[in-house]
């Protein structure tokens, strides 16, 4: 699923593609928000990890779960 990750004072967005489940995503934003010492770490579909701190954090947008099309368009 598609994540994205607006940081305050900078016009740009995070875009990342994920493996995770809409709630495992929701549980560590809210543990992010909880805390403003903490940190948000998502994991993309790669491997690679985005770490932005709870502070910076403007919006986080979290696209619905969409089955994979198997096949050929014609």
């Amino acid at each position: 699923m598609q994540i994205k990750i607006g940081i305050q004072n900078s016009g740009r967005e995070l875009v990342l593609e994920s493996d995770e489940t809409t709630e495992q995503i929701n549980q560590k934003v809210e543990k992010a928000l909880a805390d403003p010492a903490s940190t948000l770490q998502l994991t993309d579909e790669k491997g690679a990890t985005v770490i932005v701190p709870a502070t910076a954090l403007a919006y986080i947008e979290i696209a619905a779960e969409q089955p994979r099309k198997v096949g050929f368009v014609g």
